[in-house]
This record gives C-alpha cells, sequence and structure tokens, in this order.
C-alpha cells in the first residue's frame, strides 16, 4: 500500500496562539469596542485569515506579529476591524418597528414639524445602507418629499459605506424584506443589481463612525436607529454609548433598538414604550 506524505508545511495554519489570542481580544476590543470571548477561536479564525492571505501570511499568528510590529499600518488595522464587524442587514428589518413609524412615531413629528418642515433621522451601523433607504422610502411614501429630510448613515467600516452610498443591491438582497411594489417603484435594473433612484439615494449621507467617540457633531435626531449594535459590547461600553446617543436626540425623539437590546439597567432616563408589537424608547 502506497502512503501519500502531505506537505503540512506548505499549508496555511490557523491554529491561534493563546497569547496571540489574547492579543487580538484587546486589540479588537480597544479598536472597535467589540468583546471577543474566550471560545471564539472559530470566528476569529474565519474572518482573519482572509486577511492574513491578503498579506501573504500563512497564519493568524503571522498577522499578530504584523500588528504588534511598527511596520503595521493605519490600512490593515481596518482591514481587521472591518473583518471583525458584523454587517448583516436587510431592507425593513424588523417589521414591526417601520408598523410603528408609519402608523405612531412619524404622524406624531409631523404634527410637531409642520411649522419647519423638517425632520432627522440617525442610522447608526448602517452596514449597506438598506435601513436608512428603507427610512426614506417610507418618507416619500407618507407624502414628505418635499420636506427637509436629513438621514445620516455611518458605520466603522469604509468598504460598506461605500456599497452604501452606491445604491446598488444584488438580486438576493432586494428579495429579503423589500416589497415587491418598492422594487418596481424605486429600483432600475443595472445588470445583475438593482440600483436605487437617484432621489432616493440623495435623501441619505453615509460618513464613517465609531459609537464610543465624541457624538457632538452629530443631531439632533428625531429617531435614531441604532438595532443589533449593543450586543456586540460590554456593559460600560453600552452604557456610554446609549448616553451619547440620547444626547443626539430631540426631546420627544425616539431611539429603536434590536429585538435583543435595551436601555434597562443602562440609562434610566428614557422612557420604554408598547407601540403595536413594537418596543421604541422615547426621549422625554
Amino acid at each position: 500500500m502506497a502512503l501519500t506524505i502531505t506537505d503540512t508545511a506548505s499549508q496555511p495554519k490557523t491554529e491561534i496562539h493563546p497569547d496571540n489570542y489574547r492579543f487580538l481580544q484587546d486589540y479588537i476590543y480597544r479598536e472597535s469596542g467589540i468583546v471577543i470571548d474566550s471560545d471564539k477561536h472559530y470566528l476569529l479564525e474565519a474572518r482573519l485569515m482572509p486577511v492574513a492571505r491578503k498579506q501573504e501570511l500563512s497564519s493568524i499568528d503571522d498577522l499578530c506579529n504584523l500588528l504588534k510590529a511598527t511596520v503595521s499600518t493605519g490600512e490593515l488595522r481596518q482591514q481587521v476591524v472591518e473583518a471583525m464587524t458584523t454587517h448583516e442587514t436587510l431592507f425593513f428589518r424588523d417589521l414591526p418597528q417601520y408598523d410603528a413609524l408609519r402608523t405612531t412615531i412619524l404622524p406624531a413629528l409631523i404634527e410637531q414639524r409642520r411649522a419647519t418642515a423638517r425632520l432627522s433621522f440617525w442610522s447608526a451601523a448602517a452596514s449597506s445602507g438598506q435601513e436608512a433607504y428603507s427610512l426614506a422610502m417610507i418618507l416619500i411614501e407618507m407624502g414628505l418629499r418635499d420636506w427637509r429630510i436629513e438621514i445620516v448613515g455611518t458605520d466603522l467600516s469604509d468598504a460598506i459605506l461605500d456599497r452604501a452610498r452606491a445604491g446598488r443591491f444584488m438580486q438576493i438582497e432586494v428579495n429579503r424584506g423589500l416589497p415587491v411594489s418598492y422594487l418596481v417603484k424605486y429600483f432600475t435594473r443595472a445588470g445583475l443589481e438593482w440600483e436605487l433612484k437617484e432621489d432616493v439615494r440623495k435623501m441619505v449621507t453615509f460618513r464613517r463612525m465609531d459609537l464610543r467617540d465624541n457624538l457632538q457633531t452629530l443631531g439632533p435626531f428625531d429617531v435614531v436607529f441604532c438595532r443589533n449594535v449593543l450586543i456586540y459590547f460590554d456593559t460600560e461600553t453600552k452604557r456610554q454609548v446609549l448616553q451619547r446617543i440620547q444626547d443626539t436626540i430631540h426631546h420627544g425623539g425616539y431611539l429603536l433598538l434590536g429585538g435583543a437590546e435595551t436601555t434597562l439597567s443602562l440609562v434610566d432616563t428614557m422612557e420604554r414604550v408598547m407601540i403595536g408589537q413594537a418596543v421604541a424608547y422615547r426621549v422625554p
């Protein structure tokens, strides 16, 4: 029987040395606020091996050595942060919240702002833009095309923000959550993709923002979306981020969080309100 000898030295290594695992936990937390638990080896390997290969490295340990070295660049740091950031999103995600916007939140805000005909919104962790663009389409449907509408989308990832600005989506992306009537009305075919019409795209501006930074350049907003972000932070970071976000919201404005998130025991100055099947947090 013939034996086949595999040259293991030529195979990429993904096992992470314990010291480097701890280094990555600290590094990712420092750069993004994301907490990596001690049992997430598979996650680090899946997310960071493509970065290592792009640097022509054979292991995540080698990537750690490069990050520690003085030759490490801001571009490499950004690649690591973007690799560890989750960009899962879809049009009209968590539909009860959009129903709450249509039926209750926006009609009340329209009455309050009728004199100025101005409304402002923030989509934090906007990813590729579906959340912000879903809101833009709702506002058009509600007859607010002539109002002064400000929608700001922010994210840590420059690459994902470039995608958001382009407003182009694959077939599988428009199939997830987007009503067919909206696809026909607000998109045009662009090769294998669908492109949002310019009048929707121009309603939203995108910029890079770390939620742990000073947010005083933002707002004030009538509604802030910060959904499925806090779950990646530790308790103290959640508290600080929520306080900073609250300071960007008009009195009487709303914060919308993900289904697994809450302000409870973190910030006690926002009122939790049920609107249909949706939970919102109102700034008094």
